[in-house]
């Protein structure tokens, strides 16, 4: 079944579509066939299972190509402007922020369609003989941040951070700085942490954010914290091999191999399914699709797909079968609106 999702890197990509006939940018139909995908490798699985229905309900209709980018990293080719040569989608796990909206404006990029998909957490986990780590939000921040204190930080070993945890080297396999998860993973976790240890940066966020990443959000680059890329299997295997490693990677993917890895708790609340969807798990966060309103009349199927999506993130639907949170009832509601009246979002509200 995965198979039949086209998944290709970006020079195949440029090579598939430069003989498109490109109608989107004037609204026109019958532009690409074939629906493009690009973004986070969190909502990755959940698109390609949305797509491979997709081709079993759509006779005749053409693979959507869905490329795991990265947030940040599929937002910028989203936004590089209207046509068969941009993608229809962006997956997302975090906000579109305004900086990215000013940049897609500049190209052309202005009416867009944000759709919550449901909801996921920024799991902790380790192998199932790890050290079972009782960590809190400042243990975090006192382990990944680059100066915890204003100065480099120096801590080699977990009881550094504290002395009540083991002396167990620190060693983190996380996203990399296109990552959506990373920059959940720094407004969640670090920034609360830092603010937990230090209130008066609580204001500093708001008065100087670019001093407040500085403190508070900035990742050690000293080896304590690894850059593993956008393949979180790829971290699975490093836990496996390493049972004093730590994992950072979307909750999907610590249900996907709940067999294999134990999810740590974080300030004594464990990531699973109903803390996530109650909001008490200190790294939920809500998953999006971005989408350009200008190619659903251009873009063979989209809207279908959307409709599809929509049917998909129920409670019981298969994208919760492969560890995507619903949203709550009132939300899904809305996502569901916004897909069918295909409202665009107010760019005012953006972070």
């Amino acid at each position: 079944m995965h198979g039949r999702v086209a998944i290709v890197t970006a020079s195949a990509l440029a090579v598939a579509l430069a003989g498109c006939t490109d109608q989107a940018n004037g609204g026109g139909a019958g532009s690409r066939d074939q629906i493009k995908v690009v973004g986070s490798s969190t909502v990755f699985p959940f698109t390609t299972i949305v797509a491979e229905q997709f081709v079993e309900k759509t006779p005749g209709v053409k693979s959507p190509v869905i490329e795991s980018t990265g947030t940040g990293g599929g937002l910028k080719l989203f936004c590089g402007g209207v046509g068969a040569e941009h993608p229809d989608i962006a997956d997302a796990s975090r906000r579109l922020k305004r900086s990215e909206y000013a940049v897609c404006k500049a190209n052309g990029v202005v009416d867009i369609l944000e759709v919550p998909i449901g909801l996921d957490g920024v799991a902790f986990a380790e192998a199932k003989n790890g050290p079972a780590l009782p960590l809190t939000v400042i243990d975090l921040f006192k382990a990944m941040a680059a100066a915890p204190d204003g100065k480099p930080n120096r801590a080699r070993t977990w009881q550094d951070v504290n002395p009540a945890l083991p002396p167990t080297p620190i060693q983190i396999y996380g996203p990399p700085a296109t990552s959506g998860t990373r920059d959940a993973l720094a407004e969640l976790i670090l920034a609360r942490g830092c603010e937990a240890l230090m209130p008066e940066t609580v204001a500093l966020r708001e008065k100087n954010p670019d001093d407040f990443a500085q403190k508070c959000t900035r990742i050690r680059e000293d080896g304590a914290y690894v850059d593993a890329g956008e393949n979180d299997n790829l971290i699975v295997q490093k836990l496996q091999s390493n049972s004093n490693a730590v994992g950072i990677f979307g909750y999907s993917y610590l249900e996907e191999n709940k067999d294999r890895l134990n999810g740590l708790a974080i300030d004594g609340v464990a990531p699973t399914y109903d803390t996530i969807a109650g909001n008490r798990y200190p790294g939920s966060r809500p998953l999006y699709l971005y989408v350009k309103k200008a190619h659903l009349g251009a873009i063979r199927g989209l809207r279908e797909f959307l409709n599809l999506y929509a049917a998909s993130w129920m409670p019981n639907g298969p994208l919760a079968a492969k560890g995507l949170i619903a949203s709550p009832p009132d939300v899904r509601a809305r996502a569901a609106a916004i897909v069918s009246a295909a409202t665009t979002l107010d760019p005012r509200t953006l972070p």
